[in-house]
């Protein structure tokens, strides 16, 4: 698969920021990135210290662009435009601060059109990538909220993808000051199940989705049932083009036998590659199972929903799944 990825970035070359210049991990990735002419390369940080971060782990950035936002010509104007994006509710000192931190200031270099994409998160948390998304790129038209996804894949190149297991704790329902229902959470699920399924077919997985659940069909009661199997109606309005299916346990979801026992005649049943969990606690265990026992390994957490594409690093990364994740990145630009 990255094969494949490289080789179209190579022909269409898409330039990427890198919120942590000068971290070790992000240098030999850039490294890897320049060499290959995959993509360009904005490193962020002071440019002394990046240059010194190279030299001592031998990497070679040469070719990269280095910003130090402390040294940026334009900060006047990235400057306004922030302050106009968030329409009072930071003043123009608070913005100035802001964005002298990296995660602020690359978003503001996609917003601006100087990069095409982002990937932090090597040193920050989560949060800390995905807020400064949501102020400054905010969700695309339609998109009611941002999701993620993790694309698993074995030695065998089995392909699979997993959402939402990083971004929304769960799923409730948008209420106006009345009390009426603006957006019901199974509206949300949906969303989250329809924008996987997308980012599945961008990394050549043809989307069997599974919404998740720890019955099938009917068979249990409470919990999460309920929310699965509206989801499932919903997500399926939204996209009827797309094999989708639910609420269905996970033994169903990917077991011929099961399936034709549980559900059978489901499109999806016994043979999904794209699992929608109900919550995070789910997803997170689960994608953790098929990483740690299974033998999978995972790539994201991929941000959907955004009108850029920005994705998250884990803190405990290394300089390889860096050198993916930029490329996954880019693809999606």
């Amino acid at each position: 698969m990255f094969d494949k990825l490289r080789e179209q970035l190579i022909q269409n070359p898409r330039t990427i920021v890198f919120t942590e210049g000068e971290d070790a991990r992000i240098l030999e990735a850039a490294d890897k990135l320049l060499a290959e002419k995959a993509l360009k390369v904005i490193l962020l940080g002071a440019e002394d210290a990046v240059k010194a971060a190279a030299a001592e782990g031998g990497f070679n950035i040469e070719g990269a662009e280095i910003i130090d936002p402390a040294c940026y010509a334009e900060m006047d104007e990235m400057a306004q435009c922030m302050f106009d994006l968030r329409k009072g509710k930071m003043s123009m000192e608070d913005v100035k601060a802001n964005l002298l931190k990296g995660n602020y200031f690359g978003t503001m270099l996609v917003k601006m059109g100087k990069a095409d994409c982002l990937l932090g998160g090597a040193t920050y948390s989560t949060a800390d990538t995905v807020r400064p998304a949501l102020q400054l790129i905010k969700t695309k038209p339609g998109a009611h909220l941002v999701s993620s996804c993790f694309i698993m894949i074995n030695d065998e190149d089995h392909r699979m993808a997993f959402g939402d297991c990083a971004i929304n704790i769960d799923y409730q329902d948008t209420v106006d000051k009345e009390g009426n229902v603006v957006v019901s959470a199974a509206e949300k699920l949906a969303e989250v199940a329809v924008e996987t399924a997308k980012t599945a077919k961008t990394f050549e997985i043809d989307p069997k989705v599974a919404v998740l659940s720890f019955s099938t069909k009917g068979s249990g009661k409470g919990g999460t049932v309920k929310l699965s199997h509206d989801a499932t109606i919903k997500a399926q309005e939204m996209a009827p083009e797309l094999a989708i299916d639910g609420e269905l346990q996970f033994d169903a979801a990917v077991s011929p036998v099961v399936a034709k026992t549980k559900c059978q005649g489901s499109p999806v049943a016994g043979q999904a590659n794209t699992f929608i969990f109900p919550n995070i606690e789910a997803g997170n265990i689960g994608y953790k199972i098929a990483q740690r026992l299974g033998g999978y390994a995972a790539y994201g957490p991929i941000l959907q929903g955004l009108n850029a594409p920005i994705n998250d690093l884990s803190r405990g990364c290394n300089a390889e799944e860096v050198y993916r994740m930029a490329l996954i990145t880019a693809a999606l630009s």
